[in-house]
């Protein structure tokens, strides 16, 4: 199992911060390496919600159902995959001064054997990669909404 936490902040109001990454819609463009993330389940926010996420991990394709298991407005999102590559990301809201603090967790696990350490020598190096570019592309991006 991996886990990776990062925290950042931006100078944008926390309901604002969080209405963004909340919408399923966003989720592509600045989490890096997610292609797809679209809803499975007519509830697209909240508790129940479910989505199917593909994400590109150098030359592999992982897929993944997620479903939201905890859902606290402006707050908190923690997402638990349900089908396919497992991997759960927790996203923690809080005010900074004028801004807002974003901390977030992805805690993924590999399969065993071979085909586990294969894919980890994939996603680990990715990882950092992903999570340096996740944060340079939500601070830009949530920074417009400003």
């Amino acid at each position: 199992m991996g886990t990776i936490r990062h925290s950042s902040s931006v100078e944008v109001p926390r309901d604002r911060v969080f209405a963004y990454i909340n919408d399923h819609q966003n989720v592509p463009n600045f989490f890096f390496g997610v292609t797809r993330f679209v809803p499975v389940t007519e509830a697209t926010d909240g508790v129940g919600s479910q989505f199917a996420v593909t994400m590109k991990v150098g030359p592999k394709t992982l897929t993944s159902t997620v479903e939201t298991v905890e859902w606290v407005e402006n707050e908190l999102i923690r997402l638990e995959s349900v089908e396919g590559f497992s991997a759960n990301t927790t996203w923690n809201f809080v005010d900074a001064g004028a801004g807002t603090q974003v901390d977030v967790e992805f805690v993924y696990t590999l399969p065993g054997g071979l085909a586990g350490r294969a894919l980890g020598s994939l996603v680990e190096p990715f990882a950092g990669q992903a999570v340096r570019q996740t944060d340079k592309n939500l601070v830009e991006q949530v920074s417009r909404l400003a």
